[in-house]
């Protein structure tokens, strides 16, 4: 935005940073955070904090780079309330989970460690952040981020205490935890959460589908293909007992499968099109079908054991679970697998458009990166880190706002 655009909003901007940094304790604080949110708006290749405050008529790099980086404000309250107005104004169909990475250069920068970086699409030095997103089709934004530690971060304490992380957040944690630690603040926020949705990278995760499930959240998770599963028929068959040893736990009788290959063999007829959004070409259609199949490998077993009442009196059955497939005119094979904890009966136009929805949060990646600075930051501290996502996040929710509705700035 140009700067008379930004000046114009002034008022507005005020009135919505008296509302969702209501819990900054001191005046001087609310107003530099009013600044840099005009700020991160205006047009400029950078936005960090000493181009912004050349380019604000009030900007004051020393004062802006105190409140950032050095001020010691919680970012939390100020997430909350941003959470609170956007899920109100957005009324969203899905919460997406992702990650985003953040390529850096050298190694103070906290969480920077190699590791595959989006951005990038290779391994490379970055940084890497979790975030919830609120979605439907028409509006999104950020609910929550948490940055993630790889363990050569965790593994050395005195590094990360240089970096300002608080001790609860030193132990390492695995995407998929922080993921569900994050559902969990969202949950005591008292949002209502609507169905969760993640690309393959969680959907793979039998642990994080699991968490999922035992906080009775519905999801439509993606999978690779490669995951095993038996058909929703199998059954499991127990050995007579031979009368030595502990008696011989129920089995079943085939092994399990690619979850692409028991696609593959559903009859084409099973396959209708379905239209999930309308596209700048056009309709988004393709050809779908709703499978249930039971997942196996270590890890359901496993799971399927301890919520059965252990190894020994579980009775062999692994859970049926629903699985969407897509399989586009023109194609040899399927392309798109979903896992969901929804019953099959759900109807699949439902089913395909929150499969799908994980686009949306293309858009706030777009608009949060090179609109408004998101991967600009240049400290290298926890705190400044997180406090410049609070703000970047404040700044789209302000905009999200304004688009959904001019007059959405005023409080409710």
């Amino acid at each position: 935005m140009k700067l008379g655009e930004v000046e114009r909003l002034r008022d507005e901007i005020s009135e919505f940073v008296a509302d969702v940094f209501a819990s900054l304790p001191r005046r001087d604080q609310r107003r530099w955070g009013g600044c840099y949110l005009r700020g991160l708006m205006l047009d400029g290749r950078r936005k960090s904090v000493q181009p912004m405050a050349e380019r604000l008529p009030d900007g004051n790099m020393q004062a802006l780079q105190q409140f950032v980086n050095q001020s010691p404000w919680d970012p939390r309250p100020v997430l909350r309330r941003i959470a609170e107005r956007l899920s109100r104004a957005i009324c969203p169909e899905v919460w997406v989970i992702d990650d985003v990475s953040f390529p850096k250069c050298g190694t103070a920068s906290v969480g920077v460690a190699r590791q595959y970086c989006g951005a990038l699409g290779k391994r490379a030095n970055c940084q890497v952040a979790v975030s919830v997103h609120a979605a439907t089709d028409t509006a999104s934004c950020p609910l929550d981020w948490q940055l993630y530690l790889p363990r050569e971060w965790t593994d050395e304490p005195d590094r990360c205490h240089r970096a300002g992380v608080p001790d609860e957040a030193v132990a390492h944690q695995e995407k998929w935890r922080l993921a569900l630690g994050m559902l969990d603040t969202l949950a005591g926020w008292e949002l209502k959460t609507p169905v969760v949705v993640a690309d393959a990278g969680y959907g793979i995760s039998t642990p994080f589908r699991t968490g999922l499930e035992e906080r009775g959240l519905p999801y439509v998770l993606a999978l690779t293909g490669k995951e095993v599963a038996h058909a929703e028929q199998a059954e499991p068959h127990r050995p007579l007992y031979g009368g030595l040893g502990p008696p011989t736990l129920p089995r079943y009788r085939t092994p399990p499968r690619a979850i692409c290959v028991l696609a593959a063999q559903t009859a084409p007829e099973h396959f209708s099109e379905v239209t999930w959004r309308q596209g700048s070409k056009g309709p988004m259609t393709s050809r779908f079908t709703v499978l249930t199949i039971r997942p196996a490998g270590k890890q359901s077993l496993a799971a399927a054991q301890t919520a059965g009442g252990g190894r020994n009196r579980w009775d062999g059955v692994l859970p049926a679970r629903t699985l969407l497939v897509e399989w586009p005119h023109g194609q040899d094979t399927p392309t798109g697998y979903w896992i969901s904890n929804l019953p099959a009966t759900a109807p699949v136009a439902d089913l395909v458009r929150w499969a799908k929805m994980r686009w949306r949060i293309e858009h706030d990646y777009r608009e949060l990166k090179h609109g408004l600075g998101l991967d600009h930051f240049e400290g290298r501290t926890w705190r400044g880190w997180h406090h410049h996502v609070t703000l970047v996040t404040a700044a789209q929710a302000f905009l999200t706002l304004r688009r959904l509705d001019p007059k959405a700035h005023t409080p409710a």
